[in-house]
């Protein structure tokens, strides 16, 4: 019998809107969400803020497609994706642990989704990836031989690479001082595309 591949998202020319609709999270025992609604536009940099415990993390995993909710929509582009499995949908996530490749380069990380995918200039858009977060100087190091911050532009840059109309970012700036944060929202809005970024911070 043929092998049949699962569909994958294509690259998104542009950022997408974002809306939840009524949307609930139960877990046994307590309810991590209850009845939220909200639209963040196309090109938009929203935060989410709250401290820890409050739903900031559970509603980016809904949002990827990672968590079911209990009850209400999620839109991703106008697109109900409520039910849509997390690789089909045009997100990409970057959680608080950077999760790389430790026998893999940083060029070999952030090229590896590109390779899978069969991308033909993989490692071009995975240095233009690096480049945006200003790492491209250091494609040719391991993770070790970096610091968290670093590493944590090299998660973002992963994550980039992939040109996702909607970026999830769980607390991604955490390893890095006021300085390099900075820095580092600057180079996601010096890209070409109007992504949208949707970001869940301590308060």
């Amino acid at each position: 019998m043929a092998e049949v591949s699962a569909p994958v998202r294509e690259f998104a020319e542009a950022g997408a809107d974002l809306s939840l609709v009524g949307v609930t999270k139960r877990f046994p025992g307590f309810t991590a969400i209850d009845d939220l609604s909200l639209t963040i536009p196309a090109g938009s940099f929203f935060a989410l803020l709250g401290p820890s415990g409050c739903g900031k993390t559970t509603t980016l995993r809904l949002v990827a497609g990672l968590e079911e909710p209990t009850a209400g929509s999620i839109l991703i582009g106008g697109k109900d994706v409520t039910n849509t499995k997390s690789y089909q949908r045009p997100v990409n996530t970057v959680f608080q642990s950077y999760a790389l490749f430790p026998h893999m380069t940083i060029l070999e990380n952030v090229a590896f989704g590109l390779r899978r995918r069969r991308i033909g200039d993989a490692l071009t858009l995975a240095t233009e990836a690096l480049q945006l977060v200003e790492l491209a100087h250091l494609a040719g190091r391991k993770p070790s031989q970096l610091s968290g911050g670093q590493q944590q532009r090299v998660a973002l840059a992963r994550a980039i690479v992939n040109r996702p109309a909607l970026l999830l970012l769980d607390e991604p700036l955490g390893a890095l001082d006021q300085t390099a944060s900075a820095d580092a929202i600057r180079a996601q809005g010096n890209s070409e595309r109007s992504w949208s970024y949707f970001l869940a911070c301590h308060a």
